[in-house]
């Protein structure tokens, strides 16, 4: 089902509901992961997670507000763009930061050093802002 929701490509067979309610539901899903990941004090992982929530929100929010599908990107920053999120200084600073967890947790050479930076404390700052940014992209939804 999941599936066939995500390949329609045909403007008559586009569900933007459908679409929508599957990004929401999958963003809810993986920010829980992200939260399991830091208890277990995976914290790279955990981050890693947490940009993969707000891509989801992102994504949902794309296919509620736009009628369509998202484009197939991860940087968070040009997914808000594209949706015509306005965002001052400090959430796009926000959004380049967690986009960036995709990146340096994924990449064996780039992963060591994130790792060594993903203290307790530093993880659970940057959670800090991913659930508030989670949270203040809801507040975008206009249908």
């Amino acid at each position: 089902m999941e599936i066939a929701i995500l390949s329609s490509q045909s403007k008559g067979d586009f569900d933007a509901d459908a679409v929508a309610r599957y990004w929401f539901a999958e963003a809810e899903e993986t920010l829980t992961v992200a939260g399991h990941l830091v208890e277990k004090r995976d914290y790279s992982y955990a981050l890693f997670f947490a940009h993969l929530a707000i891509e989801k929100e992102l994504k949902g929010l794309h296919a509620s507000n736009r009628g369509q599908h998202a484009p197939p990107i991860h940087n968070l920053l040009r997914l808000a763009k594209a949706i015509g999120i306005k965002l001052d200084e400090r959430r796009t600073e926000s959004l380049i930061r967690i986009t960036a967890f995709n990146i340096e947790a994924r990449y064996p050479d780039i992963k060591r050093d994130f790792r060594r930076r993903c203290t307790p404390e530093y993880t659970a700052e940057q959670m800090k802002i991913v659930r508030g940014m989670f949270e203040w992209l809801k507040s975008h939804l206009t249908s």
